[in-house]
């Protein structure tokens, strides 16, 4: 049986290509999205590859987050917390019904828009002081500062853009947020199938001589 952390890891790597297959089929041959959120894509209901796509990447959140504790890496507090977040948000913005209010949707699209972005920042410096997976550090790094341009330009296409182009630039930053999980995810297979099930035990050396 898989150790808690190697399975984890194993329903990160699997969530994550499942939602980058799905995410992709979501919009071959699809028109008109680029102005359309994500959010209002799915009260639209223009098929199930978006719903496939959004519940595969927060399941994989939730594993990440699991598989992490599981092998005793530093993510309490915030960092954790917010990876949890994005994982349980995405898989709930995926399974929302299609009369869902609007309300609702806003606050699960935004917590998804948020929440990784502030993880993927505040676990850059936690993978460094690991050294099993420091050599994550440098490409998340790079995938936090995409979001974050990704959180700049999306504020910037609500406000004074009017909202033209939203849909694509909330589907460029969610799929930097899916690369960012799936980098993470690939790190914890490679480390984590490698490490002993359980920490070698005390050896007891008999004492002779004794009454």
């Amino acid at each position: 049986m898989l150790p808690l952390r190697t399975a984890c890891a194993v329903v990160a790597c699997a969530g994550t290509a499942i939602a980058a297959v799905a995410f992709v089929a979501a919009h071959i041959g699809a028109t008109g999205w680029t102005d359309v959120t994500i959010g209002a894509a799915l009260v639209l209901d223009r098929g199930v590859a978006l719903e496939v796509a959004l519940v595969a990447a927060g399941l994989s959140g939730l594993a990440l987050a699991a598989g992490l504790r599981a092998a005793g890496a530093p993510v309490g507090g915030w960092p954790g917390g917010l990876l949890t977040g994005w994982g349980a948000a995405t898989a709930l913005l995926g399974v929302a019904p299609a009369g869902t209010p609007d309300l609702v949707v806003g606050a699960l699209s935004a917590a998804v828009f948020l929440t990784l972005p502030a993880a993927t920042a505040l676990l850059v410096p936690v993978l460094r002081r690991d050294d099993r997976l420091a050599g994550a550090a440098r490409p998340m790094e790079w995938l936090a500062l995409a979001q974050g341009l990704g959180l700049v330009a999306i504020t910037y296409v609500a406000l004074p853009g009017h909202g033209v182009m939203i849909g694509l630039v909330e589907r460029l930053l969610l799929g930097a947020e899916v690369a960012a999980a799936g980098v993470l995810a690939v790190r914890m297979l490679q480390v984590f199938r490698t490490m002993p099930s359980r920490p070698a035990g005390r050896v007891r050396i008999p004492l002779v001589g004794r009454s």
